[in-house]
């Protein structure tokens, strides 16, 4: 049973999601990298699209650039929070596509730090187990 809920699990069905355990990571798909990713300027920092000096222009300024570089897809002139671009099949612009691993891990943004503990159903995951 605990097994066929795990291939059920939908990225856009957070009920179908399982309980997260640390162990999951190692043999999942990266599912949550098919999620959208909010960054704020300092993570752009972190993440190297943005440099320190950059990071003082108006954000509006800055999505328009990264927007043009393919590097964004959405920002929300409110919050000033970035969507980051995904590829066509809604992975992130940073998965790498045949490891399925991120390709800036130590210098991911914070919303992909804390996952699970942040997102659609904290403390759950839409695993989904390797081919």
């Amino acid at each position: 049973m605990k097994h066929q809920a795990r291939l059920n699990c939908h990225v856009d069905l957070p009920s179908t999601w399982i309980k997260y355990r640390k162990d999951l990571c190692d043999d999942c798909r990266a599912v949550c990298c098919s999620l959208p990713v909010e960054v704020t300027i300092e993570d752009l920092v972190r993440m190297e699209l943005v440099d320190v000096f950059e990071a003082r222009d108006p954000a509006k300024e800055i999505a328009k650039r990264l927007r043009k570089r393919g590097l964004i897809e959405h920002f929300n002139f409110k919050s000033e929070i970035f969507t980051l671009a995904r590829l066509a099949n809604d992975d992130c612009i940073f998965l790498d596509q045949k490891t399925r691993r991120c390709t800036i891990y130590t210098k991911r943004p914070d919303t992909c730090r804390n996952h699970p503990r942040v997102g659609p159903r904290p403390g759950y995951c839409a695993y989904r187990r390797k081919d």
